[in-house]
């Protein structure tokens, strides 16, 4: 096991704790160079009635207060859900280098879905993306919530 799987089967671990606010089973680990983990955040919308609070933000929130700087040049995130156009945006604005997620966003992903704001030539900062690690298990995570939900 590569440490893009132990990375993301951590972060799956961490979106269980989601379904206990009833949040969407959704969790970010955003890592250092030196392979630490320096954030952890997983959706937290429900918990503190906030829109802002997907898991990539929580995580980078805390990865900032962390190391003191919100430049976060030589981390990586995982995340357990492809980003969407917010996290993307932070993702970015955090100059993170390298996104590693799970199962894809076919509604509102933007790591190369629906949009790929990651990787845009346009903008001033583009970041790596691994995509499709542990895949099935983040997504059964998903559908399982969503179909209890129906």
């Amino acid at each position: 096991m590569g440490r893009y799987e132990e990375w993301m089967r951590e972060a799956i671990a961490d979106a269980r704790i989601a379904l206990t606010t009833g949040d969407v089973p959704v969790a970010a680990l955003v890592i250092a160079a030196d392979g630490t983990v320096i954030g952890r955040g997983r959706n937290e919308r429900e918990l503190h009635q906030d829109p802002t609070a997907h898991a990539e933000v929580v995580a980078i929130r805390q990865a900032a207060e962390t190391t003191g700087d919100w430049h976060l040049t030589g981390a990586t995130l995982v995340v357990t859900l492809e980003p969407c156009v917010m996290c993307a945006g932070a993702i970015l604005s955090a100059r993170i280098p390298r996104v590693v997620f799970g199962a894809w966003d076919e509604k509102a992903g933007a790591a190369g879905s629906v949009y790929d704001v990651l990787r845009d030539r346009r903008l001033n900062h583009r970041a790596e993306v691994v995509a499709g690690v542990e895949a099935q298990a983040c997504a059964a995570l998903l559908l399982d919530f969503f179909d209890e939900r129906r």
